[in-house]
């Protein structure tokens, strides 16, 4: 079994509070993720996120096919990090974890994605040209879609 990781992190000039306030709000995601993704939250959302919640999706990662994904938030420090796990979706696992801690002049954001391919050797084998690319360019529009909204970090 292969288990694979991507990690990124990304420091913005917010408060700890501010980058909680926006991460924590699963409506959120829908600005920080590409168009093309689909996105769109089917159910789940709440004013203020709790271990134990559901949420599900609609994305269309690959050819315009949509899927449905649901994860679960597992776990929640409140301004500190959380956690949500893939419970049905395109993953065989999907586990991500989101940190943030204060830093001088901003906050450090990083994320753990741990997950797994289904289909085997199949998914091993289309892993590192489509899958992995895949992940990185939406982390990358991410960390982009963050510096539009709230502006680069002072160097």
């Amino acid at each position: 079994m292969k288990i694979y990781r991507l990690k990124t992190i990304q420091n913005l000039p917010i408060s700890q509070n501010e980058a909680w306030d926006f991460l924590s709000d699963p409506k959120n995601l829908k600005r920080i993720t590409p168009d093309y993704m689909g996105f769109k939250i089917v159910s789940g959302t709440s004013d203020q996120m709790y271990a134990g919640q559901i949420i599900q999706y609609i994305v269309t990662p690959i050819l315009g096919i949509p899927t449905s994904w649901v994860t679960e938030i597992t776990h929640v420090k409140e301004g500190e990090y959380f956690v949500d796990e893939q419970r049905f979706g395109p993953y065989a696992l999907w586990h991500h974890k989101h940190f943030i801690k204060p830093i001088t002049k901003g906050v450090e954001m990083i994320d753990i994605v741990d997950y797994k391919i289904p289909l085997g050797i199949l998914g091993r084998m289309v892993h590192p040209f489509l899958v992995a690319p895949k992940l990185k360019e939406i982390f990358d529009y991410r960390k982009k879609a963050l510096v539009e909204l709230f502006g680069p970090y002072p160097s």
